[in-house]
């Protein structure tokens, strides 16, 4: 009986965007709809900032903040890992995460408070 291995996306920021420089929501939103797509079918994703010169929340926030509107939290860090990223824009990743963690989860709160007041389906 063979060993059952876990398939893993690899995605390299730099070879998606086509920059290395990633400052841009339109060159994020290209890394989004990657992890997003692996995502949905539960892969496991190795995101490599590999030749990244220079990152941005604004990128950031289109790569990986907006996947906390889509997905569970716990099911993104499960399934993601970050790899070949320095130590300053680690620190901006951890904020831009956090940031959005709170954003969905008050919006979810918020749409459920408007649907429970106005009856009916979500606004």
């Amino acid at each position: 009986m063979g060993i059952l291995t876990e398939e893993r996306v690899k995605i390299n920021v730099f070879e998606t965007a086509g920059e290395n420089c990633c400052v841009a929501a339109c060159d994020g939103q290209k890394v989004y709809e990657i992890i997003k797509a692996a995502l949905c079918e539960n892969k496991k994703i190795d995101l490599s900032f590999a030749y990244v010169n220079e990152l941005t929340p604004t990128f950031l926030n289109s790569a990986i903040g907006q996947l906390y509107g889509c997905f569970p939290a716990e099911q993104i860090e499960s399934n993601l890992l970050f790899m070949d990223i320095s130590e300053e824009d680690e620190i901006i990743l951890k904020r831009v995460i956090e940031r959005a963690k709170t954003y969905f989860e008050h919006a979810y709160t918020c749409r459920k408070a408007l649907k429970d007041v106005l009856g009916g389906e979500d606004a």
